[in-house]
């Protein structure tokens, strides 16, 4: 059947894509919305939106900001509430059906996004109003708008020959369908693998959260009585921390570091080399001559010459850290009755121990004072005392998942800033790891502002038997992690939705996620919010104490890894050769040219790399992280040295020089007018424990 049939078939009226949304807050009508109504809206919203531009192109006045750049701004809005919608659920809540929609939309997308970047009459009227930008009187952000805009049409090809035009079409249509064949096909390997456990002396060292999970988790499969593990972190990570079996961590740590690399039909290595060649011809086609160099030049490094830079100025330190980890590892090894080489999959076994000898704590005794809603109210307790806003439940609107949760969030003056969904538990159909979102970007519409409407969507640990939701650690950093991106969003206050938000430079984005971590563990803040789940008593001052002490360690293998899968990007993304590679070949490479040390393997190995193959969101950018933590670590410093680490003065300061801008300006200036100078790499080496 096709598209429109499928449209007619579908009713146009009661689909709710085609008007506006008659819900509390104007949300996504999700309890409304069914899978059939997806394609039609898209293809209507495509339509729209090429009307839209039409009318933009058959304009007969001169071009002008309002008529041109502003008009192709505006345009786009019923496919934008489309497409906010199913991709982030295709992302948190897919099923077979989803992703055959997502197959179909992919090189439809492509299309539409070509037909208006390479709309020669449309760029003439952009390029026309750009080149008397000088001549204009524009606000700061209608400069900024203007020049991205011209930036993106060049960028997309606009000043290409029709050839090379024809060639940037095929090259992008064909990309789009491989990096969702990426994420599908990683999807489904991590949800093929399962450890099923049956005899109960196979759990020693595990601790009872986890079995319980495993247990529930083998009933739900028809396996009462056993106990089943999976390639989800809530369920691989205790599994390879706890379990004395090494046998059965080497097993599970292998199945989890060959994901989509076991010659199946699920395999990544031909997607990754397709996806490698055709970015460099992309690349080749816009005048740069890797990928890498055309990605950063719309970056803050600028250059792949500074993000290598800038990775080894903190690899050696870290590297150093992280051999000495390993020896520390290898002697306790030593000192036991079996003789074996450290492996990989021995590292967080190994790890663990000597957290527990040197620091006398370990993550299952943190746990029980990390009830999930106590974590979620220290998050909200810490964004009162910064910046005077409170969240309520909101209990009226629709949801898209039982599991799912809403608060509404209001500024000290009682305005209503936006909304945020919280989607906290893994499931078969959500891809793994954690991310914020948006339902709806925030930006102004006749003269009102439109407040935005964010999703967190993480993998914790789940309630089980008879206790509620306790996170570990990692998990908690997490929260606070993905909730900075969120308050990037929620405080935006910006003219324009593509300027609003986290709609930044990839390599700046991550600092204001980042900052927010800095607070999880402080002790003012633990005090507030760390209260054991069953007797309500706040986290002992001892184990704040080693909590802190701790800190530090393992940062050798943090880093390590973290840089390694940096470096593994980025040599990706400076090949020039079209030819397909040797997957494997050059990830053997990447890492011996580093030395990274055998017991230690990337964070993301390249069948599994999702940041980079199954989206255009980190690819040549997977370094952003660090580079921000830069910026972060030296932000943070400002409340270090007030004496107070929730000093109002210094977070109203970030929040109008940073959080609300957006977008709207070079994200250098915005920093160095919220630190007064230039940043330092010190705190970063600091707080690391690499100095």
């Amino acid at each position: 059947m096709s598209i429109a049939a499928a449209a007619a078939c579908s009713g146009v009226w009661d689909n709710p894509f085609f008007g506006e949304y008659q819900t509390p807050y104007e949300v996504p009508p999700f309890d409304k919305i069914k899978t059939k109504h997806y394609l039609p809206a898209f293809e209507e919203g495509m339509k729209r939106q090429a009307g839209e531009v039409e009318s933009i192109v058959q304009n007969a006045n001169e071009p002008t900001f309002a008529n041109t750049i502003e008009a192709l701004e505006l345009s786009g809005e019923m496919l934008g509430r489309v497409r906010y919608v199913f991709f982030n659920l295709v992302e948190a809540e897919t099923n077979p059906e989803m992703d055959k929609i997502a197959e179909a939309l992919a090189p439809m997308l492509s299309k539409h996004r070509d037909n208006i970047l390479l709309n020669e009459a449309l760029f003439a009227r952009i390029k026309a109003v750009y080149d008397q930008r000088d001549a204009l009187t524009l606000s700061m952000e209608q400069k900024k708008l203007l020049e991205n805009t011209h930036k993106d049409f060049v960028r997309g090809g606009a000043n290409l020959s029709l050839e090379s035009k024809e060639k940037l079409r095929e090259v992008n249509e064909r990309l789009s369908s491989l990096l969702l064949r990426f994420g599908q096909n990683l999807l489904s390997e991590t949800n093929s693998f399962k450890l099923v456990i049956e005899n109960e002396q196979d759990l020693s060292g595990l601790p009872k959260s986890s079995v319980d999970v495993a247990a529930a988790a083998a009933e739900a499969e028809g396996e009462k009585g056993k106990w089943l593990f999976t390639l989800k972190n809530p369920s691989l990570l205790p599994f390879l921390r706890y379990a004395d079996s090494r046998p059965l961590r080497e097993e599970i740590f292998n199945a989890y570091a060959n994901r989509a690399n076991n010659g199946n039909d699920k395999d990544n290595n031909a997607v990754v080399a397709e996806i490698v060649s055709l970015r460099v011809q992309k690349a080749n086609l816009l005048g740069y001559e890797t990928y890498a160099g055309y990605v950063l030049d719309d970056c803050m490094a600028k250059n792949p010459q500074n993000v290598y830079g800038m990775l080894e100025q903190v690899w050696e330190p870290a590297l150093r850290k992280a051999m000495l980890e390993a020896k520390e590892q290898q002697e306790l090894i030593d000192e036991g009755a079996d003789k074996f080489l450290l492996k990989a999959s021995d590292w967080r076994y190994y790890a663990e121990k000597i957290k527990v000898k040197n620091y006398d704590v370990d993550d299952e005794q943190l746990r029980p004072y990390f009830k999930l809603e106590n974590v979620r109210e220290g998050i909200f307790t810490l964004v009162e005392k910064l910046y005077g806003v409170t969240f309520t439940q909101a209990t009226d609107v629709p949801l898209y998942h039982k599991d799912a949760v809403c608060f509404a969030a209001n500024d000290a003056n009682g305005d209503f800033l936006g909304l945020i969904y919280m989607d906290f538990f893994p499931r078969s159909g959500k891809r793994g790891g954690a991310w914020m979102t948006d339902f709806r970007e925030q930006r102004y519409s006749e003269g009102k502002r439109v407040a935005p409407i964010i999703s967190l969507v993480c993998n914790f640990s789940p309630a089980i038997g008879g206790a509620p939701s306790l996170l570990t650690p990692d998990e908690v950093e997490t929260f606070f992690h993905e909730f900075g991106h969120a308050l990037h969003s929620l405080f935006s206050d910006c003219q324009y939705r593509s300027l609003a938000g986290t709609n930044v430079p990839r390599d700046f984005v991550e600092m204001l996620s980042q900052i927010m971590e800095n607070w999880a563990f402080q002790p003012e803040l633990l005090n507030l919010y760390a209260k054991h789940y069953e007797t309500n008593e706040v986290i002992p001052a001892e184990l704040v104490s080693k909590i802190t002490a701790a800190a530090r360690y393992g940062q050798g293998f943090k880093t390590v890894e973290y840089l390694a899968a940096s470096w593994l990007d980025m040599d990706y993304h400076i090949l020039k050769d079209t030819a397909r590679i040797d997957v494997q070949q050059l990830e053997r490479s990447s890492m011996d040219k580093i030395r990274l040390i055998s017991e230690i393997l990337p964070r993301y190995r390249t069948t599994y790399f999702n940041h980079i193959f199954s989206s255009s969101a980190y690819e040549a950018g997977y370094y952003s992280y660090i580079w921000s933590e830069v910026l972060d670590a030296d932000a943070f410093d400002q409340f270090v040295k007030t004496g107070n680490i929730f000093d109002r003065g210094v977070a109203t300061a970030l929040r109008k020089c940073i959080l609300e801008r957006g977008g709207t300006e070079e994200s250098m200036e915005l920093y160095r007018r919220f630190r007064g100078g230039e940043p330092s790499i010190a705190p970063l080496l600091k707080r690391r424990g690499l100095e």
